[in-house]
């Protein structure tokens, strides 16, 4: 619990208006997209500027209060739940856009704006930003950087780390740093900037990034491929990569997972096909035109059912809104929807999903899989209520076995989410023991009071804590 007197000083640093300890507001920011952990903060804390982000971490190092950096709360794996409680800092007061620099091809952003409306206002100045994860509607910058989020384009474009040139950071004992910057080219030392991005709020708060832009595409096609079989589908995907065709997106949906989002989105989805290939390709107007001739060739040649082409813009962003509500449209279904990101080379992604529909059969449990293809980055969704304990049960030794067969087949156990406190127990199996023993000596040389985000990333014992609760 925090003392009078640090809350007087938090106040003093930020102002009374932005110190919220109401019982209300600590539920609200108890929990975040991740079902099954929830703990309560001490205080909910708004800083307005990196000063003031500073002296809060000064504060917080003094006395050993934990302080969990905070988005949208769209985190999949608890990485924003204050399981020790301490501080959830916001930044809804830091979320400008500082610069756009057309020569230079960047933009500075504070963290806390919204990713769509960054992109939104990159696009009306021709340029492009293609990191898009699901949750770009409401996720944060801030957020999509501690994640290192990916999302559909992320074949083509890579992900939110490709695009990070330069952090402004606090440091866990309250020292503001300055990483990379506006240069194609930089090697002083090491590379801080990577460093920090995907490192879950667990090194330091970032106030500032730099992002790097690219010219925004002419034209873009989308295309829908649907199978009768889930090898034809995935020899796809293997298929147009071999053939040196790189689409903008390349996403697969399951016929379970087909079958709700038709019902959710109401745009003609087929529902009686095994699986649905989503492809979009962008660029210049020839080329966009040739590599989608190619690819619906491509898609027939492996046994694809049929194959069509959105034939106006309208249609084609039917397409892809509804994939991008595939989540939403299963959440609908149970009271709890516990979604992961095994990732596996893309030649085995049959292998994968077909290992997923064996598992929840061996543990009676319902399992939706969709995801990218084209990066073999799968969401197994499982549809379930956490107060049946003995189903969360089955749940919990489904989704283990999954996380050991993503490993068996090359993978790893999170493509996009993190590891947060939901898979801190698993993360030896991709790293081992020397490599997670090398991350915690990281953390402790930045962090060695542990108040940044503690309990994330590393587990405490070896065994996955389901639910936390203070």
């Amino acid at each position: 619990m925090l003392t009078e007197n640090i809350i007087k000083t938090l106040q003093k640093i930020v102002g009374s208006e932005n110190v919220d300890c109401k019982k209300s507001s600590l539920l609200v920011y108890s929990y975040d997209a991740t079902p099954q952990f929830q703990s309560p903060p001490d205080a909910i804390v708004s800083p307005r500027n990196t000063k003031e982000v500073s002296e809060i971490i000064i504060l917080c190092n003094k006395h050993h209060i934990p302080i969990v950096p905070r988005g949208s709360g769209t985190n999949l794996s608890a990485g924003t739940t204050p399981l020790e409680g301490g501080i959830v800092l916001l930044f809804k007061h830091m979320d400008q856009i500082l610069e756009i620099d057309e020569e230079n091809l960047t933009i500075t952003t504070q963290p806390g704006i919204i990713t769509k409306d960054l992109i939104e206002f990159v696009e009306s100045k021709g340029l492009f930003y293609p990191p898009d994860p699901s949750s770009m509607k409401i996720s944060q910058i801030g957020g999509n950087i501690n994640e290192n989020s990916g999302g559909l384009r992320g074949l083509k474009y890579g992900v939110t780390r490709d695009y990070v040139l330069g952090l402004e950071i606090v440091l866990p004992n309250g020292d503001i740093i300055r990483t990379g910057g506006k240069l194609a080219k930089d090697v002083a030392g090491y590379d801080l900037t990577r460093l920090f991005v995907g490192s879950e709020g667990t090194l330091g708060i970032i106030t500032e990034a730099t992002l790097k832009l690219i010219p925004k595409p002419e034209t873009k096609k989308t295309m829908l491929a649907l199978y009768q079989d889930l090898d034809a589908a995935a020899r796809s995907v293997s298929a147009i990569i071999a053939n040196r065709i790189i689409p903008a997106t390349l996403e697969f949906l399951d016929q379970p997972t087909l079958q709700v989002v038709e019902d959710f989105a109401q745009i003609g989805l087929p529902t009686e096909v095994k699986a649905v290939l989503l492809i979009e390709q962008d660029g210049s107007p020839a080329i966009v035109e040739k590599d989608m001739n190619k690819i619906a060739d491509i898609c027939r040649e492996n046994n694809a059912v049929e194959v069509s082409i959105a034939k106006t813009y309208e249609e084609a962003e039917a397409l892809t809104t509804a994939r991008r509500a595939a989540l939403s449209a299963l959440a609908r279904l149970k009271p709890t929807t516990i979604l992961e990101d095994a990732t596996v080379p893309r030649s085995e992604i049959a292998n994968m999903v077909k290992a997923i529909e064996e598992i929840a059969q061996k543990h009676h449990v319902k399992i939706c899989t969709f995801g990218h293809a084209g990066d073999g980055n799968l969401h197994p969704t499982c549809l379930t209520d956490i107060r049946n304990e003995e189903e969360i049960e089955r749940v919990e030794k489904a989704f283990e076995e999954i996380f050991h067969k993503a490993i068996e087949l090359g993978g790893t156990i999170t493509g996009e989410h993190g590891v947060g406190a939901m898979k801190s127990a698993y993360l030896h199996l991709k790293v081992g023991s020397a490599g997670v023993e090398a991350m915690k000596q990281i953390k402790h040389s930045l962090d060695p009071n542990n108040i940044m985000n503690p309990g994330k990333i590393f587990a405490k014992s070896e065994r996955k804590r389901v639910v936390v609760a203070r």
